[in-house]
């Protein structure tokens, strides 16, 4: 059953500024991957639109093979086509209160004098407020939101490795980069990911980003997942890094415990916050 909820955030009323047909789509989308099904009147009171409005989001999510309609709502499709990559503002605003948890909690493992990598992801984007009282830190990033966060810090030096640009997630890609991370030695690095489970390992949805994720993953003495609840049992385009790899994820007490469970006899530590 589909259960209202604050871990989407719901748009401004009157007067601020209101989300964008394809914004509310692929959130309603997200919530369809998360819940399984969805209601006409809870989303429309969750994005404060008409009914109206709400049924043609449904009808246009069943066109794409995304969503099949029910009487009062929808479910999720049996197979549905690989959304294409939000922008990084829409995946920002998901589940803020619990990125920030984990961010907190993530930067609470770095050590004054450690050189570390946080990836371009919105989670890593969240520990950056939470590093700027370490001394003789060194971050590597590919993550421009990143590095302008942490840009002039006292005590914190920033690398980001070269590459193309990327709209999307704000970040550096390509084989510039790589060639210079198998240069550097990282002890932590800070990895968010679209989808993960104990088969698949992360997954992520762009190969350039999963090209670069894996060099990093390579190198780095700990691996380090920052991951929501609503990450566990996804599985997007392509692993950047197997379970067996992972020394610890930092992710929320919505997780269900049968999966926290599953992943402790694995080995992986997990910290809930």
């Amino acid at each position: 059953m589909y259960r209202e909820s604050s871990r989407l955030p719901a748009p401004e009323g009157p007067g601020g500024p209101a989300l964008f047909t394809y914004e509310r789509r692929q959130r309603i989308f997200h919530l369809l991957e998360e819940q399984q099904r969805v209601t006409v009147p809870a989303l429309s009171q969750l994005f404060l639109v008409s009914e109206v409005t709400i049924r043609k989001d449904l009808a246009w999510l069943e066109s794409q093979k995304m969503a099949v309609r029910t009487h009062g709502g929808a479910i999720l499709a049996a197979q549905v086509p690989t959304l294409p990559e939000m922008e990084f503002d829409v995946r920002e605003s998901l589940h803020h209160s619990e990125k920030e948890r984990i961010g907190a909690a993530a930067a609470a493992l770095v050590q004054d004098g450690e050189t570390i990598y946080l990836d371009a992801s919105t989670t890593a984007l969240a520990m950056a407020p939470f590093l700027q009282t370490r001394r003789e830190l060194t971050i590597v990033t590919n993550g421009l939101r990143i590095g302008m966060e942490l840009i002039g810090v006292p005590g914190v030096s920033v690398l980001m490795p070269g590459g193309m640009l990327r709209p999307e997630s704000f970040s550096l890609v390509g084989n510039w980069g790589t060639a210079v991370m198998q240069q550097i030695h990282i002890s932590k690095a800070f990895m968010g990911a679209r989808g993960f489970t104990l088969q698949e390992g992360l997954t992520d949805v762009n190969n350039e980003e999963v090209e670069l994720k894996r060099t990093v993953v390579q190198i780095a003495r700990e691996v380090i997942a920052l991951i929501d609840y609503s990450k566990w049992g996804q599985v997007a385009l392509a692993t950047f890094c197997q379970s067996e790899r992972i020394k610890t994820i930092i992710t929320d007490k919505e997780t269900p415990e049968e999966q926290i469970q599953q992943a402790r006899s694995r080995g992986i530590e997990i910290v809930q916050v």
